[in-house]
């Protein structure tokens, strides 16, 4: 596949820092909350029930993410991202602090979901698509990659700081990471949007909110992303507990976090080059239904190692393709000015399934003690939702490059 060599020499500055931000925001909690679940529970003796309701605050995206989409398309990326850029080295310098109480946990969680949801993909992800249309999968693919890349270089290292100097150590050596990419962030930045005309009438939300609710492809996206996402409750801060179970050590499951992380990174840069290269529809499927097969794998009671990689693989690499098929779907679908707006969206619908999801594991885990039960059903909803993006095979979108199908 040959690049075009254009748009990265004139976008690259807006890739970086978009990337440098996502690197630096709400996507990393995905992996932090991996790395230091198991150290908190045996700190403050918290339940593995308790530990996985926290993930049930990213409920509250169903309403907040929209309105943070909706305000960069109409105020611009930069002047959004500031506000998570700032709260987010913060919140860990808060997490440092903590001396028991879950629900201090839940509090602070729920601050970040607030104020850091600028620093995710609805918001940045739209710097990237704005500048690259040819090689858009795979500027948004190394766009999105960001936070698997510092999770992958983050876990073992982290890890091994903990071991050496205790938790509080490594929540304030995340807020210094954060604080410093946060920086190089806002400084790379574009001040300017290339979608909005400075002579252009102001946004109506009404007429948006309506065509974008009145699309076909919304209605599959939207329906898919909930179905693909509700086993993320695993993925996003119980992968090291689940592996537990499965005799792995906790030094060997830290590993299995980094490759964890590394599946995420290719399944993103896979999926941006497919995504530029063959039918949306097909890679869309096949990309956001991988993780059936894994977590059918998780619910036996293998201990077979390269079993349970495989399953964490491709757990991770479907986390890393979804990120990248719904920036890029949304921009094939849907006018750049409403880019973040239907981001938004498409977020809720993630946000919601994580939050149901985690809020049903937290009860199976209370009824069983198990994980068996919440994989069996999560990994069918997956494999339901991968087959309705099929769909989009039939839907006529509006921005497809010449010579391919959608």
């Amino acid at each position: 596949m040959k690049i075009k060599d254009g748009e990265f020499r004139t976008g690259w500055t807006a890739l970086l820092a978009a990337t440098a931000g996502m690197s630096a925001g709400l996507g990393l909690n995905a992996y932090i909350n991996n790395i230091f679940g198991p150290y908190l529970l045996e700190a403050f003796n918290w339940s593995k029930a308790e530990y996985a309701l926290n993930g049930a605050i990213s409920i509250i995206t169903v309403l907040w993410i929209p309105f943070i989409g909706r305000m960069a398309d109409v105020f611009g990326v930069r002047n959004v991202a500031i506000i998570g850029i700032i709260a987010y080295p913060l919140s860990f310098v808060l997490m440092g602090l903590m001396t028991g109480d879950v629900r201090v946990l839940y509090a602070i969680h729920f601050m970040q979901v607030i104020f850091c949801a600028s620093t995710t993909a609805t918001v940045y992800c739209r710097v990237v698509a704005e500048r690259f249309s040819q090689q858009r999968g795979l500027a948004l693919a190394v766009c999105a990659a960001g936070p698997a890349v510092a999770g992958a270089i983050a876990s073992p290292l982290l890890t091994s700081y903990i071991d050496a100097n205790g938790w509080r150590s490594g929540f304030h050596v995340m807020a210094v990471f954060s604080g410093l990419l946060g920086a190089l962030t806002l400084a790379l930045l574009p001040k300017k949007s290339r979608a909005r005309k400075t002579d252009a009438p102001r946004p109506s939300a009404r007429k948006d909110y309506r065509a974008i609710f009145s699309s076909p492809a919304f209605r599959v996206i939207a329906v898919s992303a909930f179905l693909c996402s509700l086993t993320h409750a695993l993925a996003t801060s119980q992968v090291k507990i689940l592996l537990g179970d499965h005799g792995v050590s906790d030094v060997g499951a830290g590993y299995m976090v980094s490759v964890f992380a590394i599946g995420v990174i290719l399944g993103r840069l896979v999926a941006g080059v497919a995504l530029d290269k063959w039918p949306t529809h097909i890679v869309s499927a096949i990309g956001m239904g991988l993780p059936c097969i894994g977590t059918y794998i998780l619910a036996t009671d293998t201990t077979q190692i390269v079993m349970l990689g495989l399953a964490i693989i491709l757990i991770g690499l479907s986390f890393g393709a979804e990120a990248d098929i719904l920036a890029y779907v949304t921009a094939r679908y849907f006018p750049m000015h409403i880019y973040s707006s239907v981001m938004g969206l498409l977020t809720t619908a993630v946000g919601l399934a994580i939050g149901l999801g985690s809020g049903l594991l937290s009860y199976m885990l209370s009824k069983t003690d198990s994980f068996t039960a919440f994989l069996l059903v999560g990994g069918t909803l997956v494999l339901i939702g991968a087959v309705n993006l099929l769909r989009l095979g039939a839907i006529e979108d509006i921005h497809a490059p010449e010579g391919k199908v959608a």
